[in-house]
């Protein structure tokens, strides 16, 4: 049996913590913030892949993981449907993904208040030193500690976020707020809307409590914005007195004053559906968008995963289930191969180039979103072909397009 550490207690770590305990290795678990993580209602879409993963880290999947919508529909600025597509999803939320995890992983095992202070290794152990002064050796090392990752910082200086050019507005509004004309036109479908230059969608997703009857479900959107680096984004990342969170301002810090900005946007540019949905909505916040692309995701004994190795914008919606196939690839490969190395080395053959092109697919799509109704006039026809081609696009579960390196379109070049 192996000593394994993994750096950071959120999705991807707990994949690969439950995963690999399962196998028999002695795993423990470094989470540098104290209380219960909040994914803030976060939605998340399933995929075959991420059923796989949950079933590897032991869990049981049942109609409790999420709400099923059967289509896809793009409103139009008047509410109006631009579009639809027949297509069945399962919509979960990161708040169940992560209790499911938590609660099937031992607490004993799970420390937090680690904040990681130094990181190093030798030819037979790897070593973390802690800022509350505590420290560990182990076999191995998987960093899973997000997109700012500690252990990367050492590891890898050179890579680091790289603003994509806009944020997302977040949130969700409970399904007993809303009109009957947002249940019967958009609550029960994943919808979009598509303003120049900009995405805004949505989902249901289960209410408090993991609650997935009708009645108590809420709906969890994204509004993605441009904003310039050097102005827009420092003012949005700023509170309603000036204190500026240059690495992500949290939720209830951000200012009333551009909530109530993107609100009269909404009324102005979004479907009507939507802007009840934010207006509704009591606590939007709001995110930068971000790209992470590594050269290398294995050093020795330490393997970067999940956001730590690689941060695709939302557009491709597979984060998690990225994350979930990291945590079962290194998994595999140690069962094979042992602690050692060399089981690193296999994971990076493996999944170097993926983590690659699904950042590669995820700016395609933005570049798509920001392109969109630029070019020319925002006639019904151009209209319909933007809703018709985010819909497919966004509705792509692209490992097949991994497998066969073709993430990006070849047409790509010319957006």
């Amino acid at each position: 049996m192996a000593k394994i550490l993994i750096v950071g207690g959120s999705l991807g770590g707990l994949f690969a913590a439950n995963i690999l305990l399962r196998q028999g290795q002695d795993v423990l678990l470094l989470e540098k913030a104290s209380g219960s993580l909040d994914g803030r209602g976060a939605g998340i879409v399933t995929h075959d892949a991420l059923a796989d993963a949950l079933r590897e880290a032991g869990i049981r999947i049942d109609e409790n993981l999420g709400v099923k919508v059967s289509k896809r529909v793009t409103l139009g600025a008047d509410g109006s449907s631009l579009g639809e597509m027949d297509l069945t999803q399962t919509l979960t939320s990161w708040s169940r993904l992560y209790q499911l995890l938590k609660e099937n992983f031992s607490s004993e095992r799970y420390l937090q208040g680690k904040t990681v202070k130094t990181v190093s290794q030798d030819a037979d152990k790897v070593y973390v030193d802690c800022e509350d002064g505590s420290n560990y050796s182990a076999d191995l090392l998987i960093a899973s500690d997000g997109i700012r990752s500690a252990v990367r910082a050492q590891v890898a200086p050179t890579v680091g976020p790289e603003y994509a050019g806009y944020i997302a507005w977040r949130g969700v509004c409970d399904e007993g707020c809303l009109s009957k004309y947002t249940l019967d036109t958009l609550f029960n479908y994943f919808g979009f809307c598509l303003p120049n230059g900009e995405q805004m969608l949505g989902y249901p997703v289960a209410g408090s409590g993991n609650n997935t009857r009708v009645g108590s479900r809420r709906y969890n959107f994204v509004w993605y914005r441009p904003a310039s680096e050097e102005d827009e984004l420092i003012k949005l990342l700023s509170d309603a007195d000036g204190h500026h969170y240059p690495t992500g301002i949290p939720p209830a810090k951000v200012s009333w004053q551009h909530i109530h900005s993107m609100r009269s946007a909404a009324r102005e540019i979004l479907a009507p559906q939507y802007a009840e949905i934010l207006e509704k909505t009591p606590a939007p916040f709001l995110q930068a968008i971000y790209d992470v692309r590594s050269e290398q995701i294995v050093f020795g004994r330490i393997a970067l995963m999940g956001d730590a190795a690689f941060v695709g914008r939302p557009h491709v919606g597979m984060g998690v289930t990225k994350a979930g196939d990291e945590a079962m690839c290194i998994a595999k490969h140690i069962s094979l191969l042992g602690a050692v190395p060399a089981a690193l080395d296999a994971y990076s053959v493996e999944r170097l180039h993926l983590g690659q092109q699904v950042v590669a697919r995820a700016q395609y799509l933005g570049r798509y979103m920001q392109a969109q109704g630029a070019k020319g006039n925002r006639d019904g026809e151009s209209l319909k072909r933007n809703a018709d081609t985010v819909m497919a696009e966004t509705a792509v579960d692209i490992s097949s397009l991994l497998a066969a390196g073709k993430a990006v379109p070849v047409a790509a070049a010319t957006l």
